[in-house]
């Protein structure tokens, strides 16, 4: 799975600086994100990680924004 040239629109038009709203934001991430479940749980694999740095870089969100708030404790999407 090549995260680089996903296309995070989904993402960046609902969640928007500088008032992120956590639920907003984590609702469009969860859209975006369920689609690669099976790939981004998989833990043998950089795909999480490829994946979140390429939409902090494409949308310009602080480091920890998905992650700590969209994550079961930072390493799984838990409900799709």
């Amino acid at each position: 799975m090549n995260f680089q040239f996903m296309n995070y629109t989904i993402i960046t038009s609902r969640c928007k600086c500088p008032h992120f709203q956590h639920i907003e934001c984590c609702d469009a991430f969860k859209e975006f994100a369920c689609l690669y479940i099976n790939y981004i749980n998989d833990e043998s694999t950089d795909c999480l990680t490829l994946m979140l740095n390429n939409i902090k870089l494409y949308g310009g969100y602080p480091v920890g924004l998905f992650s700590s708030y969209c994550l079961l404790y930072g390493k799984q999407l838990s409900d799709c």
